[in-house]
C-alpha cells in the first residue's frame, strides 16, 4: 500500500491551561504556566470510511519566537493563530489527496501566511505539525495500522517534493526498513533554575527515576556555566559514574564565548566532563547559525541545530556549515523528522557514524503529546530522548481523573498512580516502553481528552 487518499471533513481546536509545578527558564525568559493545544480532525479515507484523529502539543512562550519585543503572551497568541490558520487551510482542501499531499499544500500556504505576518519558521510550522499528527492518527485508525506499520507501507504518501536532495527510491527504502525500539531511555533536563541537591533536586531525580542520561542547559555566561557544569559533573560522577550528557545553549552563545567553553573541555576545568558529553545543541541564535561555518569549532564534539530548524532546508544547510545533527520534535512536524532521518541515512553512507538525528522535547505532557512524540522517535530508532515534562507539570495537570484513567487503561505500562493518588508518567524505570503505543491502530493515541472540559478555539468544516 502506498499513499491512501483522503479528504478532510472537520477540524476542531481546543486549549487547556497547564500550570507548572516549578518554574522553567527558556533562554532569557522564565515561565511557570502555558496552554496546551488539542486538535481533533475527522477524515474520510478512500475505501476505508470515516475516522477521527487527535493530538496535543504545548504552546510554550518564547521558544518558537524569541523576539525580545514580544511578550510571552504575544508569542502564545501567535501559536494559536498558526494553529487556526493551518486548520482553516487544511479544511478548505476539497480534493482527495494523500496525507502528505495535504501537508505539502497546507504547509506552502502556511509559510506564505507566516511571511506576510512577519512570523518565523517555527511558528509557521506549529499549526501544520498538529494538523498532520491528527490526520495521521485518523488515517491509521481507518486502515487499522499502527504508526510504524503506516510508515513502512508509506500510507501517508511521503515523497520528495519537500526535500529535492532526496530521491524517491531512498525515501521508500528507508520507510520500508523502519523498526521501532522497545524502550526509549529518559534524558533528564537539568534546567538553569533546577537545584542539584535537596528535595526535588537533581540528586533526588536520579534516585527516583533511575537516570543515566542528562541534558544540561547552559546560559551563555561562560564563567557561570563552567562553575555549574563542574558542580553537575561532580554530583553525577558520584551517583552515575558512567553517565552521558548533552548540552543545550538555547541560542545563548557566540563563537568567541563558545571557544572559551570548548577550551575548558579540551584541557581545562571541564576536561573530565568532556568524556561524558555526546553533543552540543543550538549554540548560536537561529539567524546566526547560518551566518558562517563552524570552522575550527567543529572538532570532536558534534553540534546540532534545534531552534534554527525552521524549514525543510535547514538541516542540509547546517551540514554544509559543519553541523552533524538535527533535533526531532513533533511540534516542528513529524514529516520533517522522518525526512531528516532519511537524510542521515544518506549522509552516513559516505561518513558512517558522523551524522544523526536526536530526540529533544522537554515539554511533552502526559497523554497524547508524550505518546505520539515518543512513538515518533522510537520508530526512527532513537534510543533516548529528552523527556521530562513530568518534572514541570504534575500528572495530567488539570485533566479529570476519568480522563487520566482512560489513558492508563490504554497504556498501563506508561502511567501509574503516584503518591497522593495522582496518575502520572511511570518514569521510575528510567525509560518508556513503546509496546502499547504500537499495539493498536492509530498514531499512539488509544484514548481522548475530555473535550467538554477544554476551551474551544475554532472549528473548520467542509
Amino acid at each position: 500500500m502506498s499513499g491512501a487518499r483522503l479528504r478532510i471533513r472537520d477540524i476542531q481546536t481546543f486549549e487547556r491551561p497547564m500550570r507548572f509545578a516549578r518554574p522553567f527558564r527558556f533562554g532569557l525568559v522564565t515561565v511557570d504556566e502555558a496552554p496546551q493545544a488539542f486538535l481533533r480532525v475527522e477524515v474520510e479515507v478512500e475505501g476505508a470510511g470515516v475516522a477521527t484523529g487527535v493530538t496535543a502539543e504545548m504552546m510554550m512562550p518564547k521558544w518558537f519566537d524569541k523576539n525580545p519585543d514580544k511578550s510571552p503572551q504575544n508569542t502564545i497568541a501567535d501559536l494559536k493563530a498558526s494553529l487556526g490558520e493551518a486548520a482553516r487551510n487544511y479544511a478548505e482542501a476539497k480534493d482527495w489527496d494523500t496525507a502528505f499531499g495535504h501537508h505539502a499544500r497546507g504547509f506552502a500556504a502556511q509559510k506564505m501566511w507566516a511571511a506576510d505576518s512577519g512570523l518565523p519558521g517555527l511558528v509557521a510550522s506549529f499549526g501544520p505539525a498538529l494538523v498532520d499528527k491528527a490526520i495521521a492518527d485518523a488515517v491509521l485508525k481507518a486502515l487499522k495500522l499502527n504508526f510504524a506499520e503506516g510508515l513502512r507501507r508509506n500510507i501517508f504518501g511521503i515523497d520528495a517534493r519537500q526535500t529535492l536532495d532526496l530521491s524517491e527510491e531512498r525515501i521508500r527504502s528507508f520507510l520500508a526498513g523502519v523498526g521501532p525500539v522497545g524502550d526509549v531511555l529518559l534524558r533528564h533536563t537539568v534546567g538553569l533554575l533546577d537545584s542539584l541537591d535537596g528535595a526535588g533536586g537533581l540528586e533526588d531525580e536520579i534516585r527516583l527515576a533511575n537516570l543515566r542520561l542528562f541534558k544540561i542547559k547552559i546560559g551563555g555566561d561562560v564563567d557561570a556555566d563552567i562553575a555549574r557544569l563542574k558542580a553537575i559533573h561532580d554530583l553525577l560522577s558520584r551517583h552515575v559514574p558512567d553517565y552521558r550528557a548533552t548540552l543545550d545553549a538555547n541560542e545563548q552563545y557566540d563563537p568567541e564565548r563558545l571557544q572559551v567553553l570548548l577550551q575548558e573541555m579540551s584541557g581545562g576545568e571541564l576536561r573530565a566532563f568532556r568524556e561524558h558529553l555526546l553533543y552540543i545543541e543550538q549554540p548560536f541564535d537561529r539567524a546566526g547559525t547560518f551566518a558562517a561555518p563552524l570552522g575550527d569549532l567543529a572538532g570532536e564534539i558534534p553540534f546540532i541545530i534545534d531552534e534554527a530548524d525552521g524549514d525543510y532546508d535547514a538541516f542540509p544547510r547546517a551540514v554544509e556549515l559543519g553541523y552533524r545533527g538535527v533535533s526531532s520534535k513533533a511540534c516542528k512536524g513529524f514529516y520533517k523528522s522522518v525526512l531528516n532521518a532519511v537524510r542521515v541515512s544518506a549522509l552516513s553512507e559516505a561518513r558512517p557514524g558522523q551524522f544523526f538525528i536526536s530526540a529533544e522535547d522537554l515539554t511533552c505532557q502526559a497523554g497524547l503529546g508524550i505518546q505520539q512524540d515518543t512513538t515518533l522517535v522510537a520508530t526512527l530508532g532513537l534510543t533516548h530522548a529528552e523527556r521530562n515534562g513530568h518534572h514541570y507539570v504534575e500528572g495530567f495537570g488539570p485533566a479529570s481523573d476519568a480522563e487520566a484513567e482512560r489513558f492508563v487503561a490504554a497504556h498501563p505500562n506508561l502511567y501509574r498512580q503516584h503518591a497522593g493518588g495522582r496518575i502520572g508518567l511511570a518514569f521510575e524505570r528510567g525509560s518508556l516502553p513503546t509496546a502499547s503505543l504500537l499495539s493498536a491502530p492509530g498514531f499512539a493515541s488509544g484514548a481522548e481528552p475530555d473535550w467538554s472540559n477544554l476551551v474551544p478555539l475554532t472549528q473548520h468544516h467542509l
